[in-house]
């Protein structure tokens, strides 16, 4: 029994490293010296906590020492570059209205499939997005190490953790003081990062405390300072466009023909370098002034503290305050009078078909007409958004032990993340309509305008939002049984909880009078509880089997019941098998069930659109889209199962490796347009609210779309991890850490598969080397993304090629006489380009690889 404590505890020493392996050893011991029993710990995917960390379900560790290793300075860019984050995901970029948001993607199931917990405890959506998670809110200066789990695991946490679970575990158990301080350049332009915190712990023989404060950022990044940057062509620029007549000869104010002219007086010379000529058309060069990463400045303050009221009973209470600013910088507002009541009159000063114009030109050889325009507005200036988003976050809370086996633990969080968005240099377009159709503002000369005519056209945008939750839980665990094989242990809990969601817009955007803004308003509450079990039994002295169930009831949709077994099976001293199934959902998001309509220009193919604005079979137009919320939303489900194996090679090396599938049923997923279009002309079921509208010529002229269930996703694939440590006696010590996520599988609705399409590589892996000597130490980590089709045709046949993508990132750290530490390192550190390839509107997978090129960083930290 000793021997296999023992053994166990080298798989802890590998997977948590030193520090961890200190305390876990020491229980080892106690036990050989005549201790009752080896502490149990708690890891994430259960609520029981065991002797082993070698669970029934597959969990991967970083803790604070690898965390410094890295060289990365927040949350978010830790977990970018596991190999879970499988096709990469979302990180601050101007351009977008989620611009300041972080957030992981596991499996390639969506930042909204994978839940996020601080110590436990789920951390509430993002104000800006209503269903993910912002990691920006966690402070890294806090966090003691973090632990993912790669399973489903809904049984135990609830709504959202189907992709799995990355648990943020916040240093509690620290004496002393510690104050970092660091900076980085990038290889290019802008983006210089800086970092710092202080940190202070103290400890007696009931009471402990934790406090500090941190902060870290990196400067806006702007798409012209790229090596590979290139112009960027917007038609939105100078450029006008006939309207569609019907058959009678009747214009159609809103449906445009897209023969786009522009006359040369109306693009080159207007007052900016960026209006240029692309062949007939005027374009603009967005990309001269567009960021390409928006800034980020991240502040927190933290407290942990707990007090032993006897020897049964303590208290506890952590508060987190953290505050996100991001700066993002747009090309300056555009707009068109397409697609709506809106049209330049024939005897406009601005028409060029007008003879009395003086835009007129006669080699268009047109007659007298009105137009429709696309126009830049560059003479208002560039579009300035600051967002600032703030999370305050406090928990109290109780623990204590009845008759000495019953364990239990109560309390009561509050979180209050609230955020504002400000928006300069936008265009009201009333009044910008206005002054363009009776000549106060001038096309062929925007610059010559007064300042009091700008300022009439401009408007400055708000957005507030909002997030809250209140919640109260409870739990108990206690020893069931003893059966021969060991203890039946049982683990049973409750939850509530409230959320409190807003997403206001300005009345003026919301009215759609905006131009080159979208969004609108969203706001509902609701209340969620939960009940829930879990049970270890051992069956034998070798194999335990674990338990599992959830009941979810949501006070909007309805109610969920998520179920688990999982098994445990130590083959050997040196082997263990492990296998779990369960299943899992995800609850319709807030904004989904209440978001208000808002408009959008969609593009689309249909026949009958086609013939009634002049174009031949089969073209490409746009029309008006109403996007609305669905508030008959269901639950989509899951249905998960994994099978692994962990086997110890030897006291200094062990491997994992686990095979999963995942199935979601009912997804939630957008109708699109065309999907809307293409069910109606087959006479295929559609949610009720989901229309097309069409003129009596047949051409569309409203679409309305949004969220509904239907169909499915499933992806399965395979992880391997393998950890060594070797000791060369005076010669120092290596370890090396490899870890590989492979993809088999991942279509929808049961189609072809997904991997290797752009955006979806089939391999990520990571490799970690720290060699260490005396008070150096040497690290070097190692960072795979695996190839691509660059493109893919309409029977789903693959072309082009994007490279595999390995970065090398290389660190020397010193631990000086005086309790201190230098580490001065490079990521990516031979500058290696990301693939370059249009993706979505950028040159490169902005979500799945870094543009950065080399950062190079000092760190210091000092310990007293």
């Amino acid at each position: 029994m000793l021997n296999n404590k023992i053994s166990k505890a080298v798989r802890l020493a590998i997977a948590f490293g030193a520090a961890s392996t200190a305390a876990f050893t020491s229980n080892v011991f106690a036990a050989e010296e005549g201790a009752e029993a080896v502490e149990r710990i708690e890891v994430t995917g259960s609520r029981i906590k065991r002797t082993d960390m070698a669970t029934d379900v597959p969990i991967t560790v970083i803790d604070r020492a690898a965390i410094e290793l890295s060289g990365e300075t927040s949350v978010a860019d830790l977990l970018r570059g596991t190999t879970f984050n499988t096709f990469g995901s979302f990180r601050p970029q101007s351009g977008s209205s989620a611009q300041g948001v972080s957030s992981v993607n596991l499996r390639g199931l969506g930042s909204d499939r994978t839940l996020i917990l601080v110590d436990g405890r789920r951390l509430p959506k993002s104000t800006l997005t209503g269903s993910s998670q912002d990691l920006n809110a966690i402070p890294m200066a806090a966090v003691e190490r973090v632990e993912i789990l790669s399973d489903g695991a809904g049984a135990i946490y609830g709504s959202d953790a189907i992709g799995g679970v990355i648990n943020v575990i916040l240093r509690k158990d620290f004496n002393g003081a510690e104050v970092n301080l660091g900076a980085g350049q990038i290889e290019h332009e802008g983006g210089d990062r800086e970092n710092g915190s202080i940190v202070f712990g103290a400890s007696s023989d009931k009471a402990s405390i934790v406090a500090g404060a941190g902060w870290s950022g990196r400067d806006i990044v702007y798409a012209r300072d790229f090596p590979w940057y290139s112009p960027g062509g917007s038609v939105y620029s100078n450029n006008f466009t006939t309207i569609a007549q019907d058959a009678d000869g009747n214009y159609l104010p809103g449906v445009s023909n897209f023969d786009f002219f522009s006359p040369n007086s109306t693009c080159e010379g207007v007052g900016n370098e960026n209006f240029y000529r692309i062949g007939s058309r005027c374009g603009f060069n967005f990309a001269a002034v567009s960021a390409d990463e928006a800034s980020i400045k991240n502040r927190s303050a933290f407290v942990n503290a707990s007090y032993e009221i006897n020897d049964d009973w303590s208290v506890y209470s952590t508060m987190n305050i953290s505050q996100t600013k991001s700066f993002g910088r747009y090309a300056p507002s555009l707009d068109t009078s397409a697609y709506s009541a809106f049209q330049i009159d024939a005897d406009s000063p601005n028409n060029p078909t007008n003879p009395n114009s003086p835009l007129y030109d006669a080699s268009l050889g047109m007659e007298q007409q009105p137009l429709d325009f696309w126009h830049r507005f560059a003479a208002l200036g560039n579009r300035d958004n600051n967002l600032t988003n703030e999370l305050k976050d406090i928990t109290f809370g109780t623990k204590g032990v009845i008759n000495d086996n019953i364990y239990v633990e109560f309390g009561a969080r509050k979180t209050i993340n609230e955020s504002a968005n400000t928006g300069d240099g936008y265009v009201l377009r009333a009044i910008a309509r206005q002054y363009i159709n009776d000549g106060t503002y001038d096309l062929s000369n925007p610059y010559g305008a007064s300042p009091a005519v700008l300022n009439a056209m401009k408007v400055t945008t708000s957005r507030l939002g909002k997030f809250n939750q209140e919640e109260v839980y409870g739990n108990v665990s206690f020893d069931v049984m003893d059966l021969e094989a060991g203890t039946v242990q049982a683990f049973v809990g409750f939850e509530y909880r409230t959320e409190d969601y807003a997403d206001k817009y300005d009345s003026l955007s919301e009215a759609g009078q905006v131009g080159g803004s979208s969004g609108s308003s969203a706001g509902g509450d609701r209340s969620v509880g939960a009940i829930f079990f879990e049970a270890l039994v051992p069956v034998v002295d070798s194999l335990e089997l674990t338990f599992a169930g959830r009941y979810d009831d949501y006070s909007d949709y309805g109610s969920d019941f998520s179920p688990k077994v999982s098994a445990r099976y130590e083959a050997t001293d040196d082997l263990v098998v492990r296998a779990s199934w369960g299943k899992g959902f995800r609850a319709p998001s807030l904004p989904d069930l209440t978001q208000q309509p808002s408009e959008s220009a969609d593009s689309v193919s249909d026949d009958a659109t086609c013939l009634a604005i002049g174009e031949e079979v089969g073209c490409s137009s746009q029309i008006n889209a109403i996007v609305i919320s669905n508030p008959n939303l269901e639950s989509e489900k899951s249905d998960q199962y994994s099978l692994g194996l962990i086997y110890q090679v030897a006291d200094n090396i062990d491997f994992e490796i686990d095979y999963y599938s995942t199935e979601i049923t009912n997804r939630i997923r957008a109708f699109g347009s065309q999907a809307i279009i293409d069910a109606t002309l087959r006479g295929d079921a559609l949610p009720p609210a989901f229309t097309v509208t069409r003129a009596p010529n047949g051409g569309i002229t409203q679409v309305v779309r949004g969220f509904g269930n239907d169909g499915s996703l499933e992806t399965t694939g395979i992880d391997f991890k393998a950890r060594s440590r070797f000791e060369f006696s005076d010669m120092g010590s290596l370890t090396t850490n490899l870890q590989v996520s492979h993809v088999i599988d991942y279509n929808i609705d049961g189609g072809r598969n997904l991997t290797k399409d752009p955006g979806t590589p089939k391999q990520r892996v990571t490799l970690s080397n720290v060699y260490s000597l005396d008070d150096i130490d040497f690290t070097w980590n190692l960072s795979m993304v695996g190839s691509q089709y660059e493109d893919i045709d309409a029977d789903g046949v693959g072309s082009g090629h994007i490279p595999t993508w390995v970065t090398h990132d290389l660190q020397v750290g010193y631990s000086t006489p005086w309790n201190g530490r230098i580490s001065v390192g490079a990521q990516n550190a031979f500058g290696k380009e990301p693939p370059l390839f249009s993706y979505d509107g950028r040159d490169y997978n902005f979500n799945l690889y870094s543009g950065y090129g080399r950062v190079a960083y000092i760190n210091y930290k000092q310990s007293f």
